[in-house]
């Protein structure tokens, strides 16, 4: 009768257990409904918040890097294009004027242009590159 009752009372209990732990384990269970680790649990909730406000910032600061990185790429490119604009335009001209690619003013801006196009385009795959990886 009296191992009836005690099975009755630990419902969890199998074999081998006996009922000093079932009652560790009802009193754990009540002292963590009625709050009495409330202590423990605020710790571990100020070290989440600590650890997700510092990812925070880490994110926050590799977005602004890239963002920094994004503008400067365009500026670069801007300054590139107008280095090549007059270049390009004074080819273009004396092309259509008719005048001969092996004279020294078009032979010169004929090669800036191709530098500066090869740079352009180096700056660009480096960018690239330098994200990729």
């Amino acid at each position: 009768m009296k191992a009836a009752r005690q099975a009755a009372e630990a419902p969890g209990s199998r074999d081998g257990e006996t009922s000093g732990q079932s009652s560790n384990s009802q009193a754990d269970l009540l002292s963590a409904l009625g709050g009495r680790e409330a202590n423990r649990e605020r710790a571990v909730a100020h070290r989440t918040r600590r650890v997700v406000l510092s990812s925070l910032g880490v994110l926050k600061e590799q977005k602004e890097n890239k963002s920094r990185a994004r503008g400067v790429a365009l500026a670069v490119t801007l300054v590139v294009l107008l280095l090549i604009a007059p270049l390009l335009w004074e080819a273009t001209d004396s092309l259509i004027a008719g005048e001969h690619l092996g004279d020294p003013g078009n032979q010169l801006s004929l090669w800036a242009c191709i530098v500066c196009s090869t740079l352009l385009a180096a700056a660009v795959v480096a960018g690239w590159w330098k994200n990729r990886s």
